[in-house]
């Protein structure tokens, strides 16, 4: 689920826009139609558990160009619609996609054991992968590439959302922070620039 309106949704919106801003910075030739970051986002660093119950670090998909989301399983909207949509990009990319990954870090862990995680990102991708981890492990991932999200009040029934960023932080295989892409990118551009980044020759 999106931030809510207020001052968490200006937040990300002037972000969005700061992003916006440094796009006109280009480390390379490539014509990027998403959010050019290279070079003012951190690399891909963590240390959290996949959805296989096995500990994970950002090393570990060095090799892979990476489209990093952070979410919930059972977030009602935006989340399974992303995914759908990052299934499509992908399929579109043809054999190239197979050298994509894509981590779903859950912003939930009470709810996102390792099992809850593979049921949900399996049925969407087969290259989608579920990453959680202790809420101080989660809380430093977020903080680190500028996302947020808050925990509802518990609903007359006990269950509860997660107000949640949207933004899909694309890595190269180097691990370094290349381009972001919001909901107002349409899927073309992600297709395109993932195309780039994966065709032989691109820089890293």
């Amino acid at each position: 689920m999106t931030l809510r309106r207020g001052g968490r949704l200006a937040l990300l919106f002037a972000f969005a826009l700061g992003m916006l801003a440094l796009s006109g910075c280009h480390h390379d030739n490539m014509q990027w139609r998403l959010t050019d970051v290279s070079g003012h986002m951190p690399d891909l660093d963590f240390k959290l558990v996949d959805d296989h119950g096995k500990p994970v670090t950002g090393q570990d998909y060095r090799g892979k160009v990476v489209l990093l989301y952070f979410g919930y399983t059972h977030c009602p909207d935006v989340c399974p619609l992303t995914l759908a949509q990052l299934h499509v990009a992908l399929k579109q990319l043809g054999p190239l996609a197979d050298d994509v990954r894509i981590l779903f870090v859950s912003v939930d862990p009470a709810r996102d054991t390792p099992d809850v995680m593979h049921a949900y990102v399996s049925a969407f991708d087969p290259r989608a992968v579920g990453l959680s981890g202790a809420p101080r492990d989660l809380e430093a991932l977020s903080k680190r590439y500028r996302s947020a999200y808050t925990r509802e009040p518990d609903q007359a029934d006990g269950q509860y959302e997660v107000s949640h960023s949207s933004a899909i932080y694309v890595f190269d295989r180097d691990g370094k922070a290349r381009l972001l892409s919001t909901p107002a990118n349409p899927q073309d551009d992600l297709v395109h620039d993932l195309h780039q980044l994966l065709s032989p020759g691109s820089p890293s």
